[in-house]
Order: structure tokens, then C-alpha cells, then sequence
């Protein structure tokens, strides 16, 4: 009986350290430049996962924002971070009848500074395991658009270019897929044949 309830306790306690682990999970967003613009903060709550932007430098107005399929931020277009995140196959928008995608989120204004500190939140959407988990396989993306997403059209809301990207992951899978200042790596001299 004693074994029992050791297995039991030390069950409970590894499931609390995965969660811990999980959440909150603090993301870097980039540029297609590869110049960081701040953070997104994830953590998991009752009814989804909430996010929290911190970021600078974007123009100012109003900015789609969506969480897509993989966690792949290859500048400049972020085209590698695939479509939407939308584990049950609906139609995309907010507004739409039969919408909408899971990663579809409200658009954010940025001021007239170039920031953002805003909270939203993914219904439904979780950092735990199952279908509907920002970290499933290898994870997704929190991706920023140049334009708003107007909340209906096929298949993101006529939103424009994708212009900022961060990895929803909990590992980097490859290091080598980061931006990176050429002078920190060496990768200049290399070049440049020295």
C-alpha cells in the first residue's frame, strides 16, 4: 500500500512539474529582419490559453494576429509557419458563420510609438497534451500581420504580409533556425574569408 501511494505522489508530483514547465511559456517575437520586438507570454487558464504581447517597433494601427501550424520563423515571409492553426478543420475568422480556425485571434492596435502591451485569449486552445494544444508535435507560431484581419474572408482575412513571427515550442528544435548578429557567430569572417 505504501508503494502505492509513493507511486501515486510521485505521479502527481511530475505532472505538476510538466504543467509548471508548460506554462507559462514566454515567447520572442522577431522581425523579418531577425531583430527582436519583444515577448509573447502564454499561460494556461480554465477556459484557454492566455497571451500577453509586450513588443516594440511595429507600425502603428491595427494588426492580425494568428497562431499557425508550425513553429518555423524563416524570414522574411514566415511562409515556413504554414496556415492557421486549425485542428477542427473550420473556416476562418472571428465573424464567421462557420469559423472559426483556433489560432484566428482579435487584432491588436500598436500605438503611435510602435508598441503593444495587450492580453487576448485562445479559446479553447491549451499547452497541455491533446488536439487542441499550441504544443502538439513540434509546436506553432504566434504570427503578426501587416494588416487587420477583417474577420471573415478565405483564408485570413485579407490581413497582408506576415511581419513578425515567434516559435511556440518548448524546446528549440535547431538553434540554427534563430536569427542571429553575424558579428556574435563569427559567420562575417567566415565570409569574408578570414
Amino acid at each position: 500500500m505504501k508503494k502505492l501511494i509513493l507511486f501515486i505522489s510521485a505521479s502527481m508530483l511530475l505532472t505538476a512539474c510538466n504543467s509548471q514547465l508548460r506554462s507559462p511559456l514566454e515567447i520572442e517575437m522577431y522581425n523579418a529582419a531577425g531583430d527582436s520586438l519583444g515577448t509573447a507570454k502564454l499561460t494556461e487558464q480554465s477556459d484557454g490559453v492566455q497571451i500577453k504581447l509586450k513588443l516594440e517597433g511595429l507600425t502603428p494601427g491595427f494588426h492580425a494576429i494568428h497562431v499557425h501550424e508550425f513553429p518555423k520563423c524563416e524570414g522574411p515571409d514566415f511562409k515556413s509557419a504554414g496556415n492557421h492553426f486549425n485542428p477542427d478543420s473550420k473556416k476562418h475568422g472571428l465573424m464567421h458563420p462557420e469559423g472559426s480556425h483556433l489560432g484566428d485571434l482579435p487584432n491588436i492596435e500598436v500605438g503611435g510609438d510602435g508598441t503593444v502591451d495587450a492580453e487576448m485569449m485562445i479559446n479553447k486552445a491549451t499547452l497541455k497534451d491533446g488536439k487542441n494544444s499550441l504544443l502538439s508535435g513540434e509546436g506553432t507560431s504566434l504570427i503578426i500581420h501587416a494588416g487587420q484581419d477583417d474577420g471573415v474572408s478565405q483564408p485570413a482575412g485579407n490581413a497582408g504580409e506576415r511581419i513578425a513571427c515567434g516559435k511556440i515550442q518548448l524546446e528549440e528544435a535547431d538553434k540554427d533556425d534563430e536569427p542571429q548578429n553575424p558579428a556574435e557567430t563569427g559567420e562575417e569572417k567566415k565570409e569574408a574569408g578570414t
